[in-house]
Order: C-alpha cells, then structure tokens, then sequence
C-alpha cells in the first residue's frame, strides 16, 4: 500500500501541480456521480458518496462542483453522460500482476486503449480473475503527519476497528482498514478530530516482485502511461517499491 501512495506522490510531483490537480479532481467527480447514481444523492444515507465528497472537500473541489457531479448522478440534471466502472487485470514485465481501475462512457474504447498499453510495454491484458487472486482489497485512510501522534492515532484506530497504521510515508500516517470498515473508521477518526487528506478502497498485493532496474523501470513506464488516460482511475501492481526501487521511479 505504502508503494502505491509513494507513486503517486512521484507522479504528482512530475506532473505539475495544475495538471495533477486536474487528474484528481476528475477522478473524484467521476466518482462522485457514480456513487449517487448507484446509492442517492443523500451523502447521509449514502457512505460511498460521503467519502466522496470528502476526498473532494479535502483536495479543495469547489463545492458547486461537487453537487453538480451529484446532480449528474441522480438524473436531475437529464441523462447527460452515464459512466460505470470496470477493473481490467493483467501482467506487466517481469511478470508484475496489475490492476487496473476505470471510469468510463464507452467500454470498448477503454478496453482497447489498456490493451495497447500492455502490449506496448511488454505486458499482456488478462481475463477477469487472472490477477486478482494475488491482491487484498483494503481501506486506505490517508492522515497528514505533521503534529500527530502516532501512537495516539494508532489507539484510536484500533479501537475504530482498524487493521494497522504505516509511516513509510513521511508526510503521511496510512490507516489500514477491512474493505466493509473503511467507512466506519474514517467517521469516528473524523470525528475525533483527525484531518484525512484521502479515503478509498486499494488493492493491496499480497506478495511482491523485486526487479532488477531495467524491468522496474519498463514497470514505471507502463504505470504513468495507464494513469495517464483520462479513463483510469487507479492503477495498483505487485512491484516491490523499497527505496531502491523508488529511486528508479525518479529517473522517468
């Protein structure tokens, strides 16, 4: 989980802050309208749309955007454009196990485009379960360091019914929850004052691949060309990131 959220914060730092704020906002606003499409447009009775709308808050959406996305979703603004979401599953060089999760309007060409980037870079898309066997779906609960306690946090999580903390990041503590707990412990961590920068499900390799610098550097290639396309949401793979590894990222 910890080489996902060191990725992304690679990626971020490369991308410029416009653009990489333009890639969140609307992967956010996707999901925004997905969730209340699919659940209300009620966040209260709504927990996937309530933890929506806080990743936004905290990424500073503003607000009309946040409830036109909504409206989107409920229809009240006509049919407009109708996404769902799909997972595609595959191998990447070195045989590093990928997933990957999009947004999209037109299945078809999505699919196609993930495809081309496998092949591209050695890789190969596979079938629905291929992959997946190997990762743990988990709730990520993102919480700024900077002034808390760990071991204070840790307590209040555990008691939240969270599974464990990580600090391998050093301007962020990671809250690890069970996939059905993730809503859970992000309110009562909200509500004991806790700042969360993001909240969401990840996939959480079970076991890692180490790589020698040229395959893990193929694997980085691959990765920020699949992020790159408008439709994915997040790209999750069973590379083991240490800081060897992370240092390769650097050269891309």
């Amino acid at each position: 989980m910890a080489g996902h959220s060191k990725w992304s914060k690679i990626k971020r730092k490369k991308a410029g802050v416009d653009a990489a704020r333009s890639k969140v906002f609307s992967r956010i606003l996707r999901e925004i309208t997905i969730a209340a499409r699919l659940g209300g447009g009620d966040p209260a009775g709504n927990p996937r749309l309530s933890l929506a709308i806080d990743n936004g808050k905290s990424n500073n959406l503003p607000k009309e955007n946040i409830e036109r996305a909504i409206k989107k979703g409920t229809g009240e603004l006509g049919t407009g454009e109708s996404y769902e979401e799909v997972v595609y599953e595959g191998y990447g060089p070195g045989g590093v196990a990928y997933i990957v999760e999009a947004t999209t309007d037109n299945s078809k060409r999505t699919v196609g485009e993930i495809r081309h980037a496998f092949t591209r870079f050695g890789g190969n898309l596979g079938t629905s379960g291929s992959v997946s066997y190997l990762f743990d779906q988990k709730g990520i609960i993102s919480i700024p360091s900077e002034g808390i306690d760990k071991e204070e946090l840790m307590l209040a999580a555990i008691d939240a019914g969270a599974e464990d903390i990580g600090d391998d990041d050093p301007d962020q503590l990671e809250v690890t929850t069970r996939r059905e707990d993730l809503f859970a412990v992000h309110k009562q961590l909200e509500e004991l004052g806790y700042i969360i920068s993001n909240a969401e499900l990840q996939w959480v390799p079970a076991t890692e691949v180490k790589l020698d610098e040229a395959t893990a550097l193929t694997n980085f290639k691959l990765m920020s060309y699949l992020e790159d396309n408008d439709d994915v949401s997040n790209v999750f793979n069973n590379m083991k990131m240490d800081e060897e590894t992370m240092a390769i990222a650097e050269q891309l």
